[in-house]
């Protein structure tokens, strides 16, 4: 079971670094949602760089899991790993609470297509994330 599990959670951050991918090159899939917007107006552009930037930590977030797995082999010591996940797992148990005002749980800007997006998906998501990582992270793979 644990397996699956991280094995779900690596195949996640291989699309969501690839999807990264394609926003910084330009592609335009699903991009009207994934940044937070008041009255219509996005909060912040993103660049390209940064975007690639965020594709290549959810690279590494991917081989962290596969490491755990034993994936990987053994070329690093486990406790990398094990640290790893357990950082992935603050990160997306953060993003999942959020930040109070447009992404989260508890955001109050709730009325823009993201807001919708975030509710149904990305929220519930990283917390999913959050919890798979923290159970890789310290149960016996």
């Amino acid at each position: 079971m644990i397996s699956i599990l991280g094995f779900s959670v690596a195949a996640i951050f291989a699309l969501l670094s690839l999807l990264h991918i394609h926003w910084a090159l330009g592609g335009r899939l699903g991009n009207v949602a994934a940044v937070p917007s008041v009255s219509g107006t996005r909060i912040f552009n993103p660049s390209a760089f940064g975007t690639i930037l965020v594709a290549i930590a959810l690279f590494i977030a991917m081989l962290i899991v596969l490491g755990r797995l034993a994936v990987l082999g053994a070329y690093f010591p486990a406790w990398i790993f094990r640290a790893g996940m357990l950082g992935i797992s603050l990160v997306f148990l953060v993003r999942a609470i959020g930040d109070f005002r447009f992404m989260g749980f508890f955001k109050t800007v709730s009325d823009t297509d993201f807001a919708r997006w975030d509710t149904f998906l990305f929220s519930p998501l990283c917390l999913f994330i959050a919890a798979v990582s923290f159970l890789i992270g310290f149960k016996n793979v």
